[in-house]
Parts: structure tokens; C-alpha cells; sequence
């Protein structure tokens, strides 16, 4: 055993220091360390495998859904401002993403087969009909029940001039959603009356859906305006299509209240969606009107539709 200047033994863990001004005393050398006991590097690195590897393989599970719906709602929120702002090959880049990103479990399908459905109705408008109707055709097929894909499918079918086809999906939604459902009835009729067949029929589909909505509501008197317009009944069009524009121009200025109190994207978004409405609905005035000779008010009326996007080409019908 070692002993200091003073006579005191020196314990093991300590080790004899001369002070700095050599004065002769010691002091423990704190800085040294014994030797590492057994196995400590093994534990070490279990520790840094629990943390590294197995620790996200344990948490991942619970982290990745919030993350997965997290990158969802991000690029539904940049689609809608994309769209709102017409840029649709954007918007529909944005939801290519959200699709990707969401799952495919069995709960997820009803979304899925919805997100399909709009991305299919942005490409149609961004003049890409093929594309459009393969979505359309995806989500048929994620949800064969369901009515929206074949709406969207009978759009696709009519841009691309398949007739005969869009017809076939029209029929197909009013036998999914029940032959008396308001919606399916307004949609068999109009597509009825894009292709000029059955409009007898068309205008039978379209008054059932009137009787069935309750009160008149702007587009199915548009549509019964422009099937009435296709039957050479130009003033009851005129009559009609007076209160779908009447009505929709005072939804119009009701939702221009909200400026300023909602979110600027979703306001874009959602005034473009009337304002392509609107333009529909005076466009088909516009040619009742021309019919009918009244050419000032015909000229109108379709430089109005025109400037808010009126386009069948894009899909905008």
C-alpha cells in the first residue's frame, strides 16, 4: 500500500498528485476511471438496437397513420387552392399524392374510390379525358356500388364522344342510386339531352326529379330548361332557366358575404364551382334565346358563360 507525504495510506481508486505549486500534498484523481465492468460494451449496444432499430418498429405502427393523414389533408388543402385558382393539372397532382399516401385498408376504399372520382373530373378539365376515365374506371371498381364513379364515368365517356357508352353509365347510376333518387334522374336526363336522344324520356326523368327534390332547385330546372330548348319549347325554356339564374345569382351574392370570414382558398374554390354553374345555366339561355330571336340578349348571355368558363371540351357542362 502506497502512503502520502503525511503518513496517510493512499486508497486504491486514488493516485498520488503533486500540487501545482509543489507543495507535496495529494488529492484524488478524479478524472480516472476504473476498468469498465464485464459486458458493458454488449449492453451498450443493445441499448443503441432498442433505440435505433426496434424503437420505430414499436412506435412506427402508431406514428404512421398520423403522419399518413397528416400528408393527406396537406394536399387536399393545396388541391382545393389549385383548383379554386384553375389550375387543375396542379390540383390534380396534388391529390395523385393524397391517393398514394392514403391506405388500403377496407375503410379507406369509400375515400379512395371519392378522391379518384375528383381527380378524374380535374384531368377531364385539364383536357385529358383518357386519364379521367380511368380514374373514373378505378374507382368503379374500389367501389362497385357506388353512383359517383359512374356520373363521373358517363362525363369522361361524353368528352370523349363514346355516346353510346355514356348513356350506358348514366342508366347504370340511376340503377345503383334507385330509379326514383332526384339526383340520378337529373343526371340520366341531362346526359339524355347532351346527346340528343330520348328526350321524351329525358323530360319525364327530369320533371320526376323536380317532384321529388321538394322545391325547385336551380340545376334541375336548368336541365328541364335545356331539354324543353332541345324539344323546340323555347319559351317555357326561357321560363325556366329565368328562375335557375335568378336563383343561382342570389346564392352568388349571398357567398360573396362570406368574403373575408372563411379561408381564402376554400372561398376561391367554392365560387368557381358556382360561378361554372352559372355559366352552364346561361349558356343554355343563351341559346333558347337565340332560337327564340332574341339575338341581344342570346349574345349575352354566351359572352357571359364564356368569361366564367364555359367550356364542353374541358367538361365544363
Amino acid at each position: 500500500m502506497q502512503y502520502d507525504s503525511l503518513g496517510f495510506p493512499i486508497p486504491a481508486e486514488f493516485e498520488p498528485i503533486v500540487d501545482q505549486e509543489g507543495m507535496g500534498w495529494t488529492r484524488p484523481a478524479a478524472s480516472r476511471r476504473g476498468p469498465r465492468p464485464p459486458n458493458a460494451g454488449k449492453r451498450l449496444f443493445l441499448a443503441l438496437l432498442v433505440g435505433v432499430v426496434i424503437g420505430p418498429l414499436l412506435v412506427g405502427p402508431l406514428v404512421l397513420p398520423v403522419i399518413r393523414e397528416v400528408v393527406v389533408e396537406w394536399s387536399l388543402r393545396r388541391a382545393i387552392a389549385h383548383e379554386g385558382r384553375g389550375n387543375p393539372g396542379w390540383a390534380a397532382k396534388d391529390l395523385s399524392r393524397a391517393i398514394d399516401w392514403l391506405g388500403n385498408a377496407q375503410p379507406d376504399l369509400p375515400r379512395r374510390s371519392s378522391l379518384l372520382c375528383w381527380r378524374a373530373m380535374l384531368r377531364i378539365e385539364d383536357y385529358s379525358p383518357e386519364l379521367g376515365l380511368a380514374d373514373a374506371d378505378q374507382a368503379a371498381l374500389v367501389t362497385p356500388t357506388a353512383v359517383q364513379p359512374q356520373r363521373v364515368r358517363a362525363l369522361a365517356l361524353f368528352v370523349l364522344r363514346n355516346f353510346d357508352q355514356a348513356l350506358a353509365a348514366a342508366e347504370t347510376a340511376v340503377e345503383l342510386a334507385g330509379d326514383g333518387d332526384p339526383e340520378a334522374l337529373n343526371h340520366r336526363a341531362y346526359f339524355r339531352a347532351l346527346v340528343g336522344r330520348d328526350l321524351d324520356a329525358a323530360l319525364v326523368d327530369i320533371n320526376r326529379a323536380l317532384e321529388g327534390s321538394g322545391e325547385g332547385s336551380p340545376e334541375f330546372l336548368d336541365t328541364r330548361g335545356y331539354v324543353l330548348h332541345l324539344l323546340g319549347r323555347h319559351q317555357e325554356a326561357i321560363d325556366d332557366l329565368n328562375i335557375a339564374i335568378a336563383a343561382t345569382q342570389k346564392d352568388r351574392r349571398q357567398f360573396l358575404l362570406l368574403a373575408g370570414h372563411i379561408d381564402d382558398d376554400e372561398f376561391a374554390y367554392r365560387l368557381r364551382a358556382i360561378d361554372h354553374g352559372l355559366a352552364v345555366m346561361l349558356h343554355h339561355r343563351g341559346i333558347a334565346c337565340r332560337s327564340l330571336g332574341l339575338a341581344g340578349q342570346a349574345e349575352q348571355d354566351l359572352a357571359i358563360a364564356k368569361q366564367k368558363g364555359f367550356d364542353p371540351s374541358r367538361g365544363v357542362l
